[in-house]
């Protein structure tokens, strides 16, 4: 009864009970963070359309390959097991983080497709 009511100075303890409580959480709780996550992203894509479509698509396949399945994925005789998964995040996160979009096109021109210009195609 020494230690009663005393302030613990190591926090090693305290935070692998945490760590361990976080890690159980996320293995329970992954489909349901998931889709807050997806529903964000949704209602966030609603004024616009291609994307919405692209990601709705995206979203489905994720939860049919990832979530939806009793086996383990393989393809291509690849076991895609979570840590695939996070390098795949991963690149993904750092490929946003360097890529430069400043200098894609020299003039509005170039660009065609959805980025035309506002004048419209027959104008001078």
């Amino acid at each position: 009864m020494t230690s009663y009511g005393t302030i613990p100075t190591s926090s090693f303890p305290l935070r692998h009970a945490a760590v361990a409580h976080v890690k159980t959480n996320l293995g329970y709780f992954r489909m349901n963070y998931a889709i807050v996550v997806l529903l964000i992203l949704f209602l966030s894509l609603l004024w616009h359309p291609i994307s919405l479509i692209v990601f709705i698509t995206m979203m489905a396949a994720w939860l049919f390959l990832y979530f939806l399945r009793d086996e383990p994925l393989v393809i291509f005789a690849w076991l895609i097991t979570d840590r695939v998964l996070l390098v795949g995040v991963v690149m993904v996160l750092i490929h946003a983080v360097v890529r430069k979009t400043d200098d894609l096109f020299a003039n509005k021109e170039a660009a065609g497709g959805l980025l035309r210009s506002s004048r419209g195609p027959f104008s001078s």
